[in-house]
Formats: structure tokens, C-alpha cells, sequence
């Protein structure tokens, strides 16, 4: 039963962030302190723009530096010269940033910048311990990453952070669309430097070496933990180097005068911990939203590769919102069409797995609240033609009394509470194999809600809602090839 008196945006959000508190850290920021950048090319203009004013440290984790992002390094190189008192730090994953060796790589662009500024710069690259020995040798190197990656996004310098889903490469700055948080606050960034720092402590280490390759990888004696080729020990000691990092006890102080507007980092670190601290934070909002006087919210999800989880769909669809969408790709925006071998089969997976949901949604009844949407803004590899890679949740809460339809009979806009922004693309991936940082940001503030409304609104500027009967064109079937290669990864350990 509906509560006899409604209840304010900011009572509704407290009892949201008090189970919060109790997951992970929590920082109040002011929300002038956070910038929502719109497009690829406005990230990678503030990310040079940021890493040219570099005082004293840079650290970006990354799944992969693309390998001719030479403007990239030249920005840091410079930063470096200029500044004598600058360190930077790299992290990125083993498997994807030495794939193209002997050829160019990941690798082989930032060892240069080793010989020439030495221990001013670490270049460290993570490699999943779930995949050694045998599996390793069987495994194409064009799918290994199925087994884990390091695939946490935290781009830091100086005192300020930007969160996202992008990796450095020339297309997620120009025609990959993401989603980009800066955040203008000291104790974040140094929070997330810890993050970095830890994982960069168990990771192997990139040396300029005089070889085709161009670099040696090495695992460092000073390491806390032996090497991940020894899973076992390797996780052991991972957990306790880094497990004390993810506990609300890292909290800050308060801010004098108090803020409407919260951030908790949430992190699944599972290769390397028992922990995670993402999973039951969304537990606890999506849990939430299915009791008055919750119910029924609004709330969009996306990801640009939607494979999410049994039990989160169950999560999500059980919130029975007054609105729901789900935002994804559509095949002709999916990064892998036209891959060759057996990643150009990843976006007929996803189509499949598209059409699953909808199913699911008709069988709960819920096709008249939740719809399915797909992005396209023409068609990848062609002239004009973008990607969608975007990820992450946004809910509004009940309006108090509910706001009525506009003048043309639109649905009011969303004016989120809580949105959760950051690498994770809530698949069993992210929750048993990748390294993900994300936060999530509460606040009751109306300019930040309007603006995190806009956001959500752009975002769906390109997506066409989709039906059943979508999925039964010739063009969108998907084959018994495609259904059987799932099967196989989920076989033998993998995950899309």
C-alpha cells in the first residue's frame, strides 16, 4: 500500500543513501563540482586540456591506449618536459595492450616515454589470472579478453577525475559515443589514485627494450603478491593488498554546511578479490525501488553491449516503474560488426540476447511501462557512421504530487536522483572477470537532477524504439552458429 502522505525527493534519496553508507565510501561534493560532458571530442579536448596543466600527477587506467594515439602521448610528454615534479602512471590489460606484438602496440607506444623520463613514468599492465596454462595456449588472442581484462576507466590529474566507459583510442574520441563525469574534487581523485596504484601493484611492468617488440614485461620482485600465473596465491594476496580499499571507512569527512549531492565509488574487483562492493550497492538501490513510496520510479539503463545478468534483469524488472527504458546498440552501432572471425559474431549474440529480454518483459507484463531502444547514428565502418558504447542507470523517483504531461501530452522529463556512471556494463563479465570503477552520485539538488535529465535525454537522441516484431526480420535473425559459439565461451569459462 502507498504511504498515506507522500514523501520529498530528499527523504526518499536519505533512505537510499543510508543503506549506502554502509557498502562504500562516501564523499558529498557540492554539484557545481561535477561536469557532464556531452561528446567524444569535448572528452578528449578536456583530457589533453587537463594533462597539459598537469602539476604533479597523471594516472590513467584504461583498458587499451590505442597504438597511434601519438597526439596523446605527445600531450604527456610535453606535460612531462615542462614540469619536472610530474609522474605518470599507466594501467592498462596485458592481453589487449600486447595483442598486435611484435607489431605496434599498447606497449610498444608507451615504453618510449620510460627511457626517456625514467621512473617519472610507470607503465603497468594487468593480466586476469583466469586465464593461464592450457586455456591460455587454446584461446584465440581475438577472444581471450572473455576470460577478464582489466577494463576500469579512471583518467586522474592532479585533484580531479574523469569517470567514464571510453578507452584512449581515436574513436572514442570522435564517433564512439560514451558517457564522460568530471569530478572537480580533491579527496575523489586521491581516493581513485589509491584505486590505481593498487592494482598497478599487481600488475606486470613495461620496459623500453632494444627488441621488434620494443619492450620487455616483467613482474616486479617488489610486487605484494606472486604472479598471477599462480591464481591462487595470486588472488590470497591481491585480497588483502587491496580488500581494506573498497570499506565505507574511507569516507572523508563531512563538508561544513552539509551538500544535497553524494558520490560512492563502487568497484567489482572479483580476479582479485572476494569482495565487490558495485553488485550490492545496485542490489540495494534496485531492491529499493521495488517498496513504496519507491514504486513505481522511473529509470533508464543502458549498455552498448547488453548481456546483463539473470539476476539483474530480475532486479530491475521487479521495480515494475512507471517508465523503464533500456538503451543499447543497435547491430550497425555495435563496435564488433564487421569483425573479423568470431567477435563479428558479438553483435548478433546481443541482438539474440535483445530479443530474449523482450520476451521477458511481455512474459512479466510489463510491455506497456518497459521499452527497448536502439541507438544508430548510421552505420559503423561507412562514412558518418558512429558507435554507442555508453553505459549506466539513472532513477527518478516518484513525483510528489505526480507531475502532470506537458501541453503536447508528453511524459514530464526524467530529473534523476541517482545515476551510476562508469565502466561496468553489468554482464556476469563485469561481476566475475573484468576490473570495474564506477560511482554512483545521489543527490536531491535540482540543477545537477536537471542536468544528469539532459544527459539521459541526449543519449536517446539516436535510439528508435524497437519490438518483438523487429527481431523477426531476415535481416535480424540470428543463426544457430552464433547460439552454439555462446554456449562454447560460457563452456569453457568465458563471458561476452
Amino acid at each position: 500500500m502507498a504511504p498515506s502522505t507522500p514523501q520529498s525527493q530528499a527523504s526518499m534519496l536519505a533512505a537510499i543513501t543510508n543503506d549506502l553508507d554502509k557498502i562504500a565510501p562516501k564523499f558529498e561534493v557540492q554539484p557545481e563540482q561535477i561536469e557532464i560532458l556531452k561528446t567524444p571530442s569535448e572528452f578528449y579536448e578536456t583530457l589533453k586540456d587537463k594533462i597539459s596543466k598537469a602539476q604533479s600527477r597523471i594516472y590513467l587506467s584504461t583498458l587499451y591506449i590505442g597504438k597511434t594515439e601519438h597526439e596523446l602521448i605527445s600531450t604527456i610528454r610535453t606535460s612531462l618536459q615542462r614540469n619536472p615534479n610530474l609522474r605518470v602512471s599507466f594501467l592498462t590489460d596485458a592481453l589487449r595492450g600486447t595483442r598486435e606484438t611484435p607489431n605496434a602496440s599498447c606497449a610498444s607506444l608507451l615504453a618510449p616515454l620510460i627511457a626517456e623520463f625514467g621512473p617519472r613514468v610507470e607503465v603497468r599492465m594487468f593480466h586476469t589470472p583466469n586465464l593461464t596454462g592450457i586455456r591460455k595456449k587454446v584461446v584465440p588472442k581475438r577472444i581471450n579478453e572473455g576470460w577478464g581484462l582489466q577494463h576500469m576507466k579512471l583518467y586522474g590529474v592532479d585533484d580531479e577525475i574523469i569517470m567514464s566507459g571510453a578507452n584512449l583510442s581515436t574513436d572514442y574520441f570522435t564517433n564512439r559515443q560514451d558517457r564522460y563525469h568530471l569530478f572537480k574534487d580533491a579527496r575523489l581523485a586521491e581516493y581513485f589514485s589509491k584505486i590505481h596504484a593498487g592494482a598497478c601493484d599487481l600488475s606486470f611492468s613495461i620496459q623500453p627494450a632494444d627488441t621488434q617488440a620494443g619492450y620487455t614485461m616483467t613482474w616486479p620482485s617488489s610486487n605484494p603478491a606472486p604472479s598471477p600465473n599462480f591464481p591462487s596465491s595470486f588472488k590470497k594476496a591481491a585480497s588483502t593488498h587491496l580488500s581494506h580499499l573498497l570499506m565505507p571507512s574511507n569516507s572523508p569527512a563531512p563538508l561544513p554546511g552539509g551538500t544535497k549531492t553524494t558520490i560512492y565509488p563502487v568497484l567489482s574487483l572479483v580476479p582479485l578479490l572476494d569482495t565487490s562492493t558495485e553488485l550490492p550497492a545496485l542490489t540495494t538501490i534496485l531492491t529499493t525501488l521495488s517498496k513504496p513510496p519507491f514504486y513505481p520510479s522511473t529509470w533508464t539503463f543502458t549498455a552498448g553491449y547488453f548481456n546483463m545478468t539473470p539476476s539483474f534483469r530480475r532486479l530491475l524488472l521487479a521495480t515494475r516503474p512507471a517508465s523503464g527504458t533500456v538503451l543499447t546498440a543497435h547491430p550497425f552501432a555495435n563496435g564488433f560488426f564487421g569483425s573479423k572471425g568470431v567477435s563479428g559474431m558479438l553483435p548478433d549474440a546481443y541482438t539474440h540476447l535483445s530479443k530474449m529480454f523482450l520476451r521477458k518483459v511481455k512474459y512479466e507484463g510489463l510491455s506497456e511501462s518497459v521499452q527497448l531502444k536502439e541507438w544508430q547514428r548510421g552505420k559503423v565502418n561507412e562514412e558518418g557512421g558512429w558507435t554507442y558504447h555508453a553505459k549506466g542507470l539513472w532513477v527518478t523517483f516518484p513525483s510528489s504530487p505526480a507531475s502532470p504531461p506537458d501541453a503536447g501530452g508528453e511524459k514530464p522529463a526524467e530529473e534523476p536522483s541517482i545515476t551510476v556512471v562508469g565502466s561496468s556494463n553489468y554482464t556476469k563479465r563485469s561481476y566475475e572477470l573484468d576490473l570495474e570503477a564506477n560511482v554512483v552520485i545521489a543527490t536531491s539538488d535540482p540543477g545537477l537532477r536537471r542536468r544528469l535529465g539532459e544527459e539521459v535525454k541526449w543519449l536517446g537522441e539516436y535510439a528508435k524504439k524497437v519490438d518483438e516484431s523487429e527481431f523477426e526480420k531476415p535481416e535480424r535473425k540470428v543463426s544457430v552458429g552464433v547460439r552454439l559459439s555462446m554456449w562454447l565461451v560460457r563452456v569453457l569459462g568465458g563471458a561476452l
